[in-house]
């Protein structure tokens, strides 16, 4: 596999890219998907973004006038999620986080609906593909009155990881760190949002206080030596989102992207796609982006490309 996926490199063969094996460990299962996908179930025409976003609720504000208005309701949300699924399979990713919100599964009555559901989604979309539920928690959410929900949640055995997104600066990371106490005693794998919009020191202190064992984003980091080398240290990994990342406004191209500096520094480092159906962007396409811009040799993101597989 590392000879084909170096020999599609070379030959800029994106479809030879798509049939390698890899991971997408940051994505948001319902903006999992692909455009075109929705537009063919839905009969319309979606317009194509044009421009970059100020902030997320700028990008929230799109998504919802020009893509969460066409597939609304339980049919919505499942061709999103079916979406999510063959996006995945299309691109050759085999392991597959797809981050699903505290409340999503309330359209289905039940915890225990839900989960038949989307099991059953990914045995008919795509069984090949090792699938990671994860649940995920707004920042601004009040941990207490959720912690007993969240307990009884992970007695499902359903959720394999934990997540925290939205505004980074709603509250102190440390007031999660009991619902992070809980998920660990589960045995999830502890990840939280941090260093998207926050500075190194955020990211830091996420991982302190929750013990995380990965990043989602955290690219504020390369502006810190010091952080950089103790998440080395600490073999703390980045699940980055590279197109995310620009069309957000938190880094001009690829060639200014941090990523480079960060896999410089011996932080371990992962390519994702975080809201493709927003953003368009596949990780195949990035993977091909960074090389075509030689930013990475194709052995760099040989590496960067088996992170993902871990």
């Amino acid at each position: 596999m590392k000879t084909n996926f170096i020999e599609a490199l070379e030959q800029y063969d994106i479809e030879g890219i798509k049939r390698i094996p890899k991971g997408d460990l940051h994505n948001h299962a319902p903006r999992g998907g692909n455009v075109r996908f929705i537009e063919k179930w839905a009969g319309v025409q979606i317009p194509r973004l044009n421009r970059k976003f100020l902030d997320l609720d700028d990008m929230q504000s799109w998504y919802k006038k020009n893509v969460r208005c066409h597939c609304q309701g339980i049919d919505g949300y499942e061709i999103r999620i079916k979406g999510a699924f063959k996006q995945a399979k299309d691109d050759g990713v085999t392991k597959l986080v797809l981050s699903f919100g505290l409340g999503e599964e309330t359209i289905y009555g039940s915890l225990s609906n839900f989960v038949k559901v989307i099991s059953r989604i990914h045995k008919d979309v795509a069984p090949e593909i090792e699938f990671i539920p994860e649940l995920s928690l707004d920042r601004g959410t009040n941990v207490d009155s959720i912690l007993h929900l969240c307990a009884e949640y992970f007695n499902m055995n359903f959720y394999r990881s934990i997540d925290i997104c939205g505004n980074e600066f709603a509250q102190p990371i440390a007031n999660f760190k009991p619902l992070y106490r809980l998920a660990k005693s589960y045995g999830l794998k502890l990840r939280a949002h941090a260093g998207e919009f926050g500075d190194a020191d955020s990211v830091r202190e996420a991982v302190e206080e929750l013990e995380l064992d990965e990043v989602q984003h955290g690219i504020a980091v390369a502006k810190c030596k010091n952080t950089t080398r103790w998440l080395a240290e600490n073999n703390i990994t980045l699940n980055i989102c590279p197109a995310s990342n620009i069309i957000l406004s938190r880094s001009q191209d690829y060639k200014t992207h941090p990523i480079r500096t960060l896999f410089d520094s011996g932080v371990r480092v992962t390519i994702n796609t975080d809201d493709i159906l927003i953003f368009d962007v596949s990780i195949s396409r990035m993977f091909l982006d960074f090389y075509k811009d030689n930013i990475f040799t194709v052995y760099e993101l040989n590496e960067i490309r088996q992170n993902g597989l871990m």
